[in-house]
């Protein structure tokens, strides 16, 4: 129980500093959100009623106060473009982040883990060296480059995988590869050097005396010893995957939270920028705290103390 509330209570500052970080930065931001809400072409005066409306001609000191205390009463505002609470535009958008999320990681341990293992059981062999030269070309290739790559292969070329918005499950293959093509080459490095360990364990040795099948011994009795140290990558993975989804949602027109972020920021939306980064800080010291936890469901032995 010490444990719990040491790991919850060493959130806090973390959190702290992401809201004044967050906040401070998205006011150094170069341009003036009222000149892009009226335009070039509007009059002073009317510039200077929206700006006084919104509380914008404010000291930034008296905003920030002023947003804590709004912060505190879980209220993030409303986005300067939209006039809706910013709580609510991240909510129309969580589905379609995590949907994308829970792909690409589906994706990358389907893949990644079962080449990882075979690389192990074939060490030092051609097809050994050919999965690490595959992985490491997969995570050579930045995503910016791989996702318009794909788009053009399978969708303009080939004409197999629809692109742009979100509907059907065709709709995620392309970016979910997109963004799995990385983390697939990481998990196969990580999964064939714990591998390689694991089988070296005399319980392996001893399980292969008692004849049990081949698939048994690898893919369950090592297989889940070797998975312990991967986990801490995994929930790494899944964090960076929750909130960092911007570029890939921008290529691909994914209506998630990256694509929120990526167009606030465009148009100096304040409240919303500090929304999706909050949630986004949030979502991954939970994911964090989530995978501290799962040591001891995989390895009863650790203890938190």
């Amino acid at each position: 129980m010490s444990f719990l509330i040491k790991r919850l209570l060493s959130t806090i500052p973390v959190i702290a500093g992401v809201v004044t970080i967050s906040f401070f930065l998205i006011h150094m931001i170069p341009g003036d959100p009222i000149d892009i809400m009226l335009g070039d072409n509007a009059s002073m005066s009317d510039k200077e009623s929206l700006r006084t409306e919104l509380g914008l001609d404010r000291p930034i000191g008296v905003q920030f106060k002023s947003y804590l205390v709004d912060l505190s009463r879980w209220n993030l505002g409303r986005s300067l473009q939209t006039q809706r609470p910013v709580l609510l535009e991240i909510k129309e958008r969580i589905p379609a982040t995590l949907e994308l999320t829970l792909a690409t990681l589906f994706f990358s341990l389907i893949i990644g883990i079962p080449l990882g293992v075979i690389a192990a059981l074939k060490k030092d062999s051609k097809v050994d060296h050919g999965l690490l030269i595959a992985g490491m070309i997969g995570l050579s290739m930045p995503a910016f480059w791989l996702g318009p790559l794909l788009i053009w292969l399978f969708a303009l070329q080939l004409d197999v995988f629809p692109v742009s918005e979100r509907g059907t499950i065709g709709h995620v293959i392309l970016p979910a590869l997109t963004l799995s093509s990385g983390i697939i080459a990481i998990l196969l490095r990580m999964t064939r050097t714990s591998m390689l360990d694991v089988i070296r364990e005399d319980y392996i040795r001893v399980v292969k005396a008692k004849g049990v099948g081949f698939f048994k011994i690898y893919f369950v009795h090592a297989l889940i010893n070797a998975i312990f140290p991967l986990l801490t990558i995994i929930g790494l993975i899944l964090g960076a995957l929750l909130t960092g989804t911007v570029i890939i949602e921008t290529i691909f027109d994914w209506p998630g939270i990256g694509t929120l972020l990526f167009e606030a920021i465009q148009q100096r939306d304040y409240p919303t920028v500090q929304g999706c980064v909050l949630v986004i800080s949030l979502v991954y010291v939970l994911v964090n705290f989530v995978t501290d936890l799962s040591y001891k469901v995989f390895n009863p032995k650790v203890s938190f103390e």
